[in-house]
């Protein structure tokens, strides 16, 4: 787990452009006027989520298209899932202890 991929969806703005990108690529510009946010401001929280890996950019014609990389995801997911095991763990225990106490 990279802890730079927290570090850039921690901050809301890069939180709220990664949600956009789940519908599928956009432009600079496209971002920038659903967010209604400023093209420079939006250029530099694609930056940060580039640098983490959790975008990536291709020029098409003038425009830059932006997209979101998978991988940074799947690892997320790993990660939560490696929680399950220990919350079962518990819930099991939590389970034998009401039904003890019913009894």
């Amino acid at each position: 787990m990279q802890p730079t991929t927290f570090g850039a969806l921690a901050e809301p703005s890069r939180l709220r452009i990664v949600e956009l990108l789940r519908a599928g690529p956009l432009s600079v510009g496209e971002i920038s006027e659903r967010l209604e946010i400023r093209q420079p401001q939006v250029s530099k929280h694609l930056r940060v989520l580039g640098d983490s890996g959790i975008v990536a950019g291709e020029a098409i014609a003038r425009q830059r298209i932006y997209h979101l990389e998978a991988a940074p995801f799947e690892e997320i997911g790993r990660w939560a899932e490696s929680f399950a095991q220990l919350w079962e763990a518990r819930l099991d225990s939590l389970g034998e202890f009401l039904d003890s106490i019913d009894e």
